[in-house]
């Protein structure tokens, strides 16, 4: 007889894992980073349990957009009072606040549950390649290359 198996906290084993968004497009470059976050790659994965890895993306200011999303792609909040709907435009939010774009990408492509919140914690962006975390995976291949 099968018996079906439930992940248990002490079973969860996070790994880190450090993404160059460099020349990458949005969206793919999403997709990846939730698939981690939420914990599909891994076998254990479960859906009521949050088992996903940490996440950082480095050089979040040279992410690449396909088409005209840069004139043409808007922002849109409201305050919750009446008139108080703030539209902003890609290109705009790309000069300011980079790192915000990829976290807004990353969070609608994730459970719109409490596990959310948990994942979107692991998220870690920078503008640059400079991180606490670790070096680059581009980084890292270089400097091996010229090793050998």
């Amino acid at each position: 007889m099968m018996k079906t198996y439930s992940v248990k906290a002490k079973d969860i084993k996070r790994e880190w894992h450090i993404i160059d968004a460099s020349d990458e497009v949005l969206g793919k470059l999403a997709t990846r980073v939730a698939k981690l976050l939420s914990g599909k790659h891994k076998p254990l994965y479960a859906p009521n349990m949050d088992v996903g890895d940490f996440v950082v993306v480095v050089n979040a200011g040279k992410i690449r957009f396909t088409g005209n999303k840069l004139k043409q792609k808007m922002y849109y909040s409201h305050s919750g009072y009446p008139g108080g709907l703030k539209t902003e435009r890609l290109e705009e939010l790309q000069e300011k606040y980079p790192e915000r774009i990829i976290e807004h990408a990353v969070k609608g492509m994730l459970p719109r549950n409490k596990l959310n919140a948990k994942m979107m914690k692991r998220l870690r962006i920078y503008l640059g390649a400079e991180n606490p975390y670790g070096k680059a995976p581009s980084a890292v291949a270089a400097k091996e290359a010229s090793n050998s």
